[in-house]
Order: structure tokens, then C-alpha cells, then sequence
């Protein structure tokens, strides 16, 4: 596929109607075949990004990478993992957002430079991104992608230090925003996060073996017992005297990314010190305290609101039933994806029970509503297969503002809740009552409130070139710089 048509896609694509996840990074250090333990964890990681992977595994000396546009099973079919040995990989599932989901996009992202080799993967999102890359081509440096992730290369690689514990500090002191990253170098796996803890990242313990993952759920995948999370401004270097930690950038007031725990993360996880499953049965038990509803079932738009509909069932104590099915191999098709968007809409993705909704009224869980158009599919097709009334319960605030920091959400113009109120996104939706959970009772729900990020729902962003966002989140310019993994 040419360049010019991967590019069209990749927009196509983003036009859809779900949130997009961010990406997802796996380390390990120590461990022999770690390119197969990574594989295992990238899998575990898929939600976090489907359109590519990679991995980076090496003896400390030598570098071998992999990396393909795809599904972690897609990329490293065959005998893929028999070229990548060592005992210390990096691995990385990507979700493509401002740019093109090309391959030379795909991380990890390898580099050769003074040092010797680097490579990095990178969850999250730069809002200074243009403004470096600008600088750094000023100055002669050279770009291969039109990701943000290579502006951190370019910034470590400019760095007068020498070792590289020093020179990782003095680059990302320069880039704000949301950052995530694993790298390897010099024989050492690295990890870091931005000051405010936008994205997650956690460190496990294999044997002897160090691992560093997004998710909890990545660890339990390789049979590696939870560690801790790694602290925001905090640098962790596993080598062979074990895990050495820095503060290596100055902490900010914490902003964990709220919706990691809605919608992003795996229920299995453990992410910001929080069950992701709990958290959402109390979302979903809050929810229906806020918004009770005259209904015989409760059912769940499948799979990240499951939890929900589980929590708003148990305290409204109307039953929960699987009213609607979903297909998990929508996409690993020989037919073009959107084609068959076109021909069967919502219905490839989702099919009802109709002996389930027969007759029934029905309470309808979701995590969240973006532009609309899907649910209002789905309730349509609810009601051809017999729900007499449909009452939409969403276990989140609306959606009013674009994330900045790792998560692909559109223009803000794009989302429904940003120019409709809910009585009027009601009337679109063709239901017959809906709710949305409110911002108290979002922070009701989660441990620490104040150490959260909830700018897609109240505009309050935390940094934009170290200042307030404000107006200028509803008219920032598309640029040919990517990010927003």
C-alpha cells in the first residue's frame, strides 16, 4: 500500500466513533528469550494500539528490531521472534493520530549516535512537539518520521553529557506535555514518566528479571509480580546491579489521565494504584444513584463497559443481561474495513439478543458518547430487535473538549457534548431518557480526585507551552507533526 492511500485510511479510519486508546510500552531485562516475553506482553497490551508493533531485543551489544503495520500476532508471525535474541527487549503497540499510520512511524524508534544505539517507545503526546522539531531543523537536524517520539531523540542525542542517565533528564527537561517512555541503551533498560503522570507505567519483577509495562495486566501475562508504579519525574535504570532510581525531572501536580480507568485500561489492571474494575463498578453504581431508571434489564455496550453495567445493576438491582454481542474480529478481514463500515454499519461490530430485548425496557451502559453517531445506530438497532423503551446511562461527564495528552480524540467542534445539551443529544439519540454521570460523581469515585486530569470533560488543561490552553484547544491548527499516542 503506497504512502498516499495508508495516509487517506488512517484519516477514514479516525472518523469513527469510539475514542482512540494511546499506545503501549513493554521493557524486561534479564530474562532469556526476552523478545517472546515481550511479545506476550505486547499482547496483552493490544487495546492500547492496533494499527502497529515492534521490539527491539538485544545481548547488550547488538541490536535486533522488528516492527510491521498490524496486530501483535500479525507482525511477528512465523519465526519473527527466532532473529530478535538477548536477554533485554523493548516493545511498543501504536495507534497512529495527527499523521499517517505508516511503518516508518512504528516504534520502537532505533537510532546509532555518538553513544552507540538507542532505541525508545513512547506513550503519549508533546503539545510542544512543532515548536521543538521547528528549532531542530533550524539547526540541521534531519527527521525520517512525523512522529513526535523522534524529537526526543534528537534532543538526547544533542546533549553535551555523556552518560546517558544524565543526557534522557536533560532532553525531556525541554519537552512538555504527556510522556511515557522505555528505551534501551549502553545494556540498559530505562524508563521514565512526565512530571504530572499523565500515562501509566509500572515495574514488575520476573525471577530475576526486571519488567517495565503500561499495565498491570502485562505483567500478570509473563507471570511477573507487581513491583510498584513508577513516580512522575521519576527515571528507573535496570542494569546489572538492579533498579537504580532518579528524580530525574521536577514532579508538577499530578494529573493521571481519568479516563485510563473509564474506558482506556483493561479491567485486570491495577492502574494509578486503582482496580480498574472497581473503579468502574463504582462509576457504574454512582451512576445509577444519579440517574435511576423505570427498566426490566440492564445491559452493557461491550467489552470496557461491562464493569459499569455490572455496578449499575447491583445497586438499582434490576438485572443484568447480555442484550448485545460483540464481534472481536471486526477488522481481520480480506474485505476493505471500510467498505464494510458502509455496507453493515454498527452491525459488524455489534449483534442484539433479541430474546434478551423482546418486549423489554432497557437501561443501555456506556462509557462514554463521542460524536453520537454510533450509539444512535446502536439504538436503533436495539429497538428493531424489540426493546419497547431504551433509557442510555453513560458512566462519564460529556465529552466536551480534545485530549492533548496521549489520547486521539477529535476536533472539538466533532464532539456532540461540546454544542449540544443532553436534552438535545437525547432527541438525537432517539431514547427515551438519558444520563450522564456527573463530575462529582467521577471524583466520588476515584481514590485521590486532585490528582487527575479531566480536561475532556471541563477544558482545564494543564499545560499548553507551559501555560493554560484555554481558547486556543478550540483552534489549534492540524500540523504534519504526529502525536498523541
Amino acid at each position: 500500500m503506497n504512502e498516499s492511500r495508508e495516509r487517506t485510511d488512517a484519516r477514514i479510519e479516525r472518523n469513527g466513533d469510539r475514542l482512540r486508546e494511546e499506545c503501549g510500552v513493554f521493557g524486561i531485562w534479564g530474562a532469556e528469550n526476552a523478545a517472546r516475553l515481550t511479545y506476550a506482553g505486547l499482547y496483552a497490551l493490544q487495546h492500547r494500539g492496533q494499527e502497529s508493533a515492534g521490539i527491539v531485543a538485544t545481548d547488550g551489544i547488538e541490536f535486533h528490531h522488528h516492527k510491521g503495520v498490524g496486530l501483535v500476532p500479525d507482525v511477528f508471525s512465523g519465526n519473527v521472534l527466532d532473529t530478535l535474541p538477548g536477554s533485554i527487549a523493548i516493545g511498543h503497540n501504536r495507534y497512529s493520530t495527527q499523521g499517517s499510520s505508516l511503518l516508518r512511524n512504528a516504534q520502537p524508534l532505533v537510532v546509532d549516535f555518538r553513544e552507540g544505539m538507542l532505541a525508545l517507545g513512547h506513550n503519549g503526546n508533546l503539545v510542544n512537539a512543532l515548536a521543538l522539531r521547528n528549532e531542530l531543523e533550524s539547526q540541521g537536524s534531519i527527521f525520517q518520521t512525523t512522529s513526535d517520539t523522534e524529537v526526543i531523540l534528537h534532543l538526547i542525542a544533542r546533549s553535551k553529557s555523556t552518560e546517558i542517565e544524565r543526557m534522557i533528564p536533560e532532553a525531556l527537561a525541554r519537552c512538555q506535555g504527556a510522556f511515557t517512555l522505555v528505551i534501551l541503551a549502553d545494556g540498559k533498560l530505562i524508563g521514565v514518566r512526565d512530571p504530572r503522570g499523565f500515562r501509566p507505567l509500572c515495574l514488575g519483577r520476573r525471577g530475576e528479571a526486571h519488567v517495565l509495562a503500561s499495565e498491570t495486566c502485562a505483567l500478570d501475562m509473563v507471570g511477573a509480580e507487581f513491583v510498584r508504579e513508577i513516580r512522575p519525574g521519576e527515571l528507573v535504570m535496570i542494569d546489572g546491579s538492579g533498579v537504580k532510581s532518579y528524580s530525574a525531572l521536577t514532579p508538577k501536580p499530578s494529573r493521571a489521565c481519568v479516563f485510563e480507568l473509564i474506558y482506556f485500561s483493561r479491567p485486570d489492571s491495577e492502574v494509578f494504584g486503582e482496580s480498574v474494575d472497581q473503579i468502574r463498578r463504582r462509576l457504574g453504581r454512582t451512576l445509577a444513584k444519579e440517574h435511576p431508571a423505570p427498566a426490566d434489564i440492564v445491559i452493557s455496550v461491550p467489552d470496557s463497559s461491562n464493569s459499569a453495567a455490572l455496578g449499575y445493576s447491583e445497586e438499582s438491582r434490576i438485572p443484568f443481561e447480555l442484550g448485545l454481542i460483540r464481534n472481536h474480529y471486526v477488522g481481520r478481514t480480506f474485505i476493505a474495513p471500510q467498505q464494510m463500515k458502509r455496507d453493515f454499519g454498527v452491525n459488524l461490530k455489534f449483534n442484539p439478543v433479541r430474546r434478551i430485548l423482546e418486549g423489554k425496557r432497557v437501561v443501555v451502559v456506556d462509557d462514554s458518547i463521542v460524536r453520537g453517531t454510533t450509539s444512535r445506530s446502536l439504538v436503533a438497532m436495539l429497538r428493531s430487535a424489540g426493546a419497547r423503551e431504551i433509557h442510555m446511562r453513560v458512566s462519564s461527564p460529556p465529552i466536551g473538549w480534545s485530549c492533548y495528552y496521549g489520547i486521539d480524540t477529535p476536533n472539538r467542534k466533532e464532539l456532540i457534548a461540546s454544542s449540544h445539551t443532553v436534552e438535545e443529544i437525547r432527541k438525537y439519540l432517539h431514547v427515551d431518557s438519558l444520563g450522564y454521570l456527573s463530575m462529582e460523581g467521577l471524583r466520588s469515585c476515584v481514590s485521590r480526585p486532585d490528582d487527575h486530569c479531566y480536561a475532556c470533560f471541563d477544558g482545564k488543561y494543564s499545560e499548553w507551552y507551559g501555560e493554560p490552553l484555554g481558547k486556543l484547544a478550540m483552534e489549534r491548527p492540524q500540523t504534519r507533526i504526529e502525536g498523541r499516542r
